[in-house]
């Protein structure tokens, strides 16, 4: 098999079951927006900002009511089902019914999006800030990577913000240097817990939890001059650290848990193929496989590839093997100031190749990319297989994506597909 010295060099693919992006073929039977509770003129907010938005989509369906019933909300689905505009509108609706609380010493935002990387961040103030402007709320991005001066410049800006969004470092930062204040927060989601619960986030998370009054149940929200916060957490995967975290700031029994039926799959509008390669192979396959992409990109539409290295320090060093090439491209990696990665992140479009990831969790988040929806091109991933432990990871994926079923051990940790518990 694969693990044998003679499989370098060869390749398989697991084609595209479907061309379009299972969101959009899994839109709601529930009907309108209007049909799970949303008040005219977040409807109409909607219809400004995004007008493309006609019908829920099955996860936005399972979501929202439940959010406005004042539900803690625990939300595993697929990338690109629809989960950020889930959690979205029952935030800014539960804003406009409260009332204008006195000005604070310091900013104390009424609702925080917390999430793991400044790209994120920009991706979720971009769906959010049409909608808050539409409804008179202001949305403001606390961008990490900085100083403590221009957390405290960011934070000083007037009006204060209605809706927070912010890296778990550099806010932080800033409860630490008391520049803001948590105590009138009435919605708190954690985007990507998967990965905030990560070693790297989580004593950063735990903090933030404790600085927060997390509402006990439904109860707990209806004394608007108390806010409490209803508490959100998505993610396109769950590890086992999401109970001991819910345990220390809310009761389970205030929760409902929703996860998608596509759920740990592989994403059947993505071609993925795998190619065996020795490790000083993968180089030359690469700059071959841009320079084909250049050629038919004179000619077409083709996307922009996208290369995942392993850390910073190969996406620089595989930089400048590119520039020896004379391949145009970017370089986008932690190391860098936020500005800049700001600017990159920016121009970037659609597509993507991959190198290959360290786990399954990983596997999944980055064909994600590939596969949101309102991609200009079809996505593929491909991805170079060069150690024993790939060949496992590759094997695991090949046989979920035979079988139609989800990725093995994952499962595990959520509940059976988009159950209620009410």
């Amino acid at each position: 098999g694969w693990k044998h010295r003679r499989a370098r060099q060869d390749y398989f693919s697991i084609e595209r079951a479907q061309h379009e992006a299972p969101a959009l073929r899994n839109l709601s039977s529930k009907g309108s927006f209007a049909d799970l509770g949303l008040e005219p003129r977040v409807l109409s907010a909607l219809q400004e900002a995004a007008p493309e938005v006609v019908r829920p989509t099955t996860v936005q369906s399972s979501t929202i009511p439940p959010l406005l019933r004042g539900r803690h909300i625990l939300c595993a689905a697929e990338t690109g089902s629809g989960k950020t505009l889930g959690y979205m509108l029952p935030l800014l609706q539960r804003l406009l019914g409260q009332p204008s609380l006195d000005a604070s010493r310091i900013p104390a935002p009424r609702a925080l999006v917390l999430v793991p990387s400044r790209e994120l961040a920009e991706q979720v103030r971009a769906v959010a800030r049409p909608l808050g402007s539409s409804l008179g709320l202001r949305v403001q991005e606390l961008e990490g990577g900085h100083g403590m001066s221009r957390i405290r410049l960011q934070l000083s800006k007037h009006p204060p913000a209605d809706v927070l969004v912010a890296t778990p470092g550099a806010l932080w930062k800033a409860l630490k240097g008391q520049l803001i204040s948590l105590a009138r927060l009435s919605f708190l989601v954690l985007d990507e817990v998967d990965t905030l619960l990560d070693e790297s986030f989580l004593e950063l998370v735990d903090y933030i939890l404790e600085k927060s009054h997390i509402a006990e149940g439904p109860a707990d929200l209806k004394d608007p001059f108390n806010p409490k916060a209803q508490l959100v957490l998505v993610g396109a995967t769950f590890p086992d650290g999401v109970g001991q975290l819910l345990s220390k700031v809310a009761s389970l029994d205030s929760l409902t848990t929703i996860t998608s039926s596509k759920l740990h799959c592989i994403m059947p509008h993505v071609k993925q193929t795998f190619l065996r390669l020795k490790g000083a192979e993968k180089v030359t396959e690469l700059v071959q496989i841009l320079k084909q992409h250049d050629r038919a990109h004179r000619t077409g539409s083709t996307g922009t590839v996208l290369v995942f290295c392993n850390s910073s320090s190969t996406v620089n060093w595989l930089g400048y093997i590119l520039d020896d090439h004379k391949i145009q491209h970017l370089r986008l990696q932690g190391q860098m100031p936020a500005s800049m990665r700001a600017g990159i992140f920016q121009s970037f479009q659609k597509g993507s190749r991959d190198d290959f990831p360290l786990t399954l969790q990983d596997y999944i988040h980055r064909a994600g990319r590939v596969g949101r929806v309102g991609s200009e091109v079809p996505g593929t991933v491909i991805s170079f297989v060069t150690h024993p432990w790939d060949v496992s990871l590759v094997q695991k994926i090949e046989l979920a994506a035979r079988r139609r079923r989800s990725l093995p051990g994952l499962a595990s940790s959520v509940s059976e597909p988009l159950h209620q518990e009410t």
